[in-house]
């Protein structure tokens, strides 16, 4: 991502904060423009256009998440626990977002969409793919795991959990349904001692 100036930073940060609280389609140049206290003139001075503006917000976010990948890589205690990490900040992120802002993503900016899953195919693929792989090394995820078709398909859940039609928002959170994805796809590629540290990481009692 480009390097912002300080008053980019302050439109992107502020426009963030609306698009994740209305979703994309229904902020207006105006509504960034009152909520930064800033005039339009001087917004259009640093993003040609409101897609300008989304663009870089998506580019800010997921920068972000690559730098979270990258610290649950090295600070994680093993590959079980960087999965529950990567779970807990799902649902930190997805708990603040307006799920319109994935549909409006998807059907009025394709570009950004595109953007979206580019990042998923090149940063977050390989960061899920290393996890299996150093999982199984140390036996705490299956043998026979296929990293590469297990990776495509947790990266697809994500998606997937996305979709209104499937889960609509009025009966059900994206937090929630992202966070329950994760932990049925974790329980399902660990061995009984990586079930047992998935336990004991997010502090579950149960009988074996």
């Amino acid at each position: 991502m480009n390097t912002l100036n300080p008053t980019e930073v302050r439109i992107v940060d502020g426009a963030e904060e609306l698009f994740s609280r209305y979703g994309l389609k229904s902020v207006t140049m105006d509504d960034i423009s009152r909520h930064v206290g800033m005039s339009k003139k001087t917004i259009y001075q640093n993003f040609e256009d409101k897609n300008k503006i989304i663009y870089a917000v998506m580019q800010n976010e997921m920068t972000k998440q690559q730098n979270c990948f990258i610290e649950f890589g090295t600070t994680a205690k093993d590959p079980v626990h960087e999965m529950v990490m990567m779970m807990q900040y799902l649902e930190k992120t997805f708990r603040r977002f307006n799920p319109n802002l994935f549909y409006d993503m998807q059907k009025h900016y394709p570009d950004v969409w595109h953007m979206f899953r580019e990042f998923k195919i090149s940063c977050a693929l390989e960061s899920i793919m290393s996890n299996l792989e150093r999982g199984k090394e140390l036996g705490l995820y299956r043998k026979t795991v296929n990293s590469k078709i297990l990776g495509i398909m947790r990266l697809e859940e994500v998606e997937f959990a996305m979709d209104p039609s499937i889960f609509p928002p009025e009966k059900f959170t994206i937090h929630e349904v992202q966070v329950q994805m994760l932990e049925h796809f974790l329980h399902g590629i660990c061995t009984l001692r990586g079930h047992r540290l998935v336990n004991k990481y997010l502090q579950i009692n149960e009988e074996e």
